[in-house]
């Protein structure tokens, strides 16, 4: 199960996420956000991570100039985009990152054509994205088989496996549900996450998995 620790706002957090087992790491450029950095803050916090770090901007609505421009600027390895930014802006930021995820909200009727979309990953949040809130799982079923499917919303350190059985996704997301304040994680809420994240694999049937059924295969994050 690939688990993305978002809203990284200080290095301390940065190196206990990935020395506890997360694949990747979130860095919110949104305006707005109280877990947003600046590009020199999370820059400096990459310089200090493992080389291999899987990290990723997060954006919402922002001019897709400035996406590709602060991907290279800080050095991530991906764009996250999380407004309502449309088809011809996320090719166009494709083709200049490494990789993109897409975020939709939960009951998004555009989740049905993801699957002939630019992304590398599909995201499924609730509604307001970076709420905390939990959404009926039920709603992400309309994605279409075959994508990398990212669950998001609401996740804790209680309820992730139970959400990774009913829902199945490729990866989750998490970043209010380890919190101890606002942009600050809990290192035992950290550990508890990743740990039951991980462990839920062994219980998933092997035919149930994407690259077992012919559908997306693990991504290789060296191809690009």
């Amino acid at each position: 199960m690939w688990v993305k620790v978002c809203g990284i706002t200080n290095e301390q957090d940065a190196g206990l996420a990935v020395a506890l087992g997360a694949d990747a790491l979130g860095f919110v450029f949104a305006s707005g956000s109280s877990r947003q950095v600046t590009p020199a803050a999370a820059a400096e916090i990459i310089r200090r991570l493992p080389r291999e770090t899987i990290t990723v901007g997060v954006f919402r609505n922002e001019r897709p100039e400035r996406v590709a421009e602060i991907v290279g600027e800080v050095g991530l390895k991906g764009a996250q985009l999380h407004g309502r930014e449309p088809l011809s802006e996320v090719r166009w930021v494709r083709k200049r990152v490494p990789f993109v995820i897409q975020a939709f909200t939960a009951g998004d009727a555009a989740i049905a054509s993801a699957a002939n979309g630019p992304a590398d990953i599909v995201l499924i949040d609730s509604p307001g994205g970076g709420s905390g809130k939990v959404f009926d799982w039920s709603m992400a079923e309309g994605a279409p088989g075959g994508v990398r499917l990212l669950l998001a919303g609401g996740l804790n350190p209680d309820n992730v496996a139970e959400a990774i059985r009913r829902v199945r996704p490729w990866g989750v997301d998490v970043s209010t549900g380890v919190e101890a304040t606002r942009g600050k994680k809990d290192p035992k809420k950290l550990q508890r996450f990743i740990e039951a994240a991980k462990a839920i694999d062994d219980d998933l049937l092997e035919e149930s998995r994407p690259e077992a059924t012919g559908g997306a295969r693990p991504f290789d994050w060296s191809e690009d």
